[in-house]
């Protein structure tokens, strides 16, 4: 008999393949509940974090911009922000609410991670760029988590799985 063929009984090779298929369907489970919790969440803590929605003073977005804007690898996307730190403030803080939910659930997956890893990137250029050694600034590892999101979407337990299903369903009942 083949390797891994089903029969009536259990072979280790079965069980062995079945529960590779699992592993494999389930594998970037906790990566995007990891990344969309932490984004959520980071979003929402900047909305209501009163000291930091504000052009100036301790704490604030506008500060921090203004204190790495010479130490970031591109000082003209921070001079860009500081024409508007607070809506540059907003922006940041409800696209990474968006992302988080979008991540979390499920929807347009690859999108939603496509943004996290745009918001790792530009906080890697500006706020983490001047970090020694470069693997203690923690957006670069971030936007290598985002990667295989933005790759492989969220085919398990997500809404853009439950819509391809439903689509799919739909086209064999018409068909």
């Amino acid at each position: 008999m083949a390797h891994g063929m089903r029969t009536g009984g259990h072979s280790g090779f079965t069980g062995r393949n079945d529960w590779r298929d699992s592993a494999s369907r389930y594998a970037l489970l906790p990566l995007r509940i990891f990344l969309g919790v932490t984004f959520l969440y980071a979003g929402l803590d900047k909305l209501t974090d009163s000291a930091f929605m504000k052009e100036s003073g301790p704490g604030s977005i506008g500060q921090q911009m203004r204190d790495i804007r010479d130490l970031s690898a591109i000082p003209d996307l921070v001079d860009l922000a500081l024409k508007s730190p607070v809506g540059f403030g907003y922006a940041i803080a409800l696209g990474e609410v968006a992302v988080g939910i979008g991540t979390l659930i499920g929807l347009f997956a690859r999108i939603a991670a496509l943004g996290g890893a745009l918001v790792s990137l530009s906080l890697w250029l500006t706020m983490s760029w001047s970090t020694e050694p470069y693997y203690y600034g923690n957006d670069l590892a971030y936007l290598m988590a985002w990667l295989p999101l933005v790759l492989a979407g969220a085919s398990f337990l997500s809404v853009d799985a439950w819509l391809a299903a439903r689509r799919s369903a739909s086209g064999l009942r018409l068909g």
